[in-house]
């Protein structure tokens, strides 16, 4: 597992859990099955599975699929999964669907959006999202962001930037190099986001329940509907580099480092 640090403060079991719910489709237009992708004699989704379960802040891990093979896949290892519509659109909508069906009186109010195609989602990164709840019952939603290492990430339009405020709250997100700085300016902070959401549950419920806004639609990025309609986002930095797959080469790379020699999450699946 990559190594973790500075991922915020620290966190203790007894000041507030979440559930974690991993949305995973079947299709993918450039892996198609990608989550049940072999990776050292275990398929993606379980690997995530794990890792989301081994966070200490995480009570309860929920697969939302809308395909047979994965959920009898989860299943299968001793997971949780539940069948969500095949017509959404996003990973939120999936997200929200098997939220929504969950009895709130008895689970965490707090949702965690776990991406299935990250295994090797780090533990403690989830934490890190998740402790700023603890001490602010008016925060809606949290996030990750780590710094940019690079200037090949700030000009990547496939690398999503985000701007903070001074007290960590993000004012936008997008994929061109922000922020800008004049000749003659030293740069401002530069930060890459890191796509793990953390939500009150009737956040999420009425995130899903908006329509897409038109800075969401041109930069292809939905938090950017939080945004436009109010929801502040919290930000807690990260050193975590995380490799999302969505190309073969990047299976490659996630195998070489996970290998059947690598020590395993030893905490147990739950259901």
């Amino acid at each position: 597992m990559p190594p973790v640090s500075n991922t915020g403060p620290a966190f203790s079991r007894a000041s507030v859990t979440a559930t974690a719910i991993i949305p995973a489709r079947y299709e993918s237009s450039r892996l198609p099955g990608k989550a049940l992708a072999d990776i050292a004699g275990r398929p993606m989704i379980e690997h995530v599975y794990r890792r989301a379960a081994a966070a200490s802040s995480i009570a309860r891990v929920i697969v939302a699929t809308d395909d047979r093979r994965i959920f009898d896949t989860v299943r299968g290892f001793g997971g949780e999964a539940v069948m969500t519509s095949p017509a959404h659109q996003s990973g939120t909508d999936r997200l929200a669907e098997a939220a929504a069906a969950l009895d709130p009186n008895i689970i965490n109010d707090l949702i965690v959006n776990v991406q299935g195609d990250e295994p090797l989602l780090a533990p403690e990164t989830i934490d890190a999202a998740v402790a700023p709840f603890a001490g602010d019952p008016s925060l809606e939603m949290s996030t990750l962001r780590r710094a940019i290492d690079s200037d090949d990430e700030r000009v990547n339009p496939n690398v999503t930037k985000v701007v903070v405020d001074r007290e960590g709250y993000a004012l936008y997100f997008s994929r061109a190099p922000i922020p800008f700085t004049r000749a003659g300016q030293p740069p401002a902070p530069a930060w890459v986001h890191v796509g793990l959401y953390v939500y009150r549950r009737a956040t999420l419920l009425r995130l899903a329940a908006l329509p897409p806004t038109a800075m969401e639609r041109a930069e292809a990025l939905e938090q950017l509907r939080a945004l436009e309609h109010g929801i502040r986002i919290k930000t807690v930095t990260t050193a975590h580099v995380t490799i999302g797959v969505d190309t073969r080469e990047d299976l490659e790379r996630v195998r070489a480092l996970i290998n059947p020699h690598t020590p395993r999450i030893p905490r147990p699946i739950t259901t």
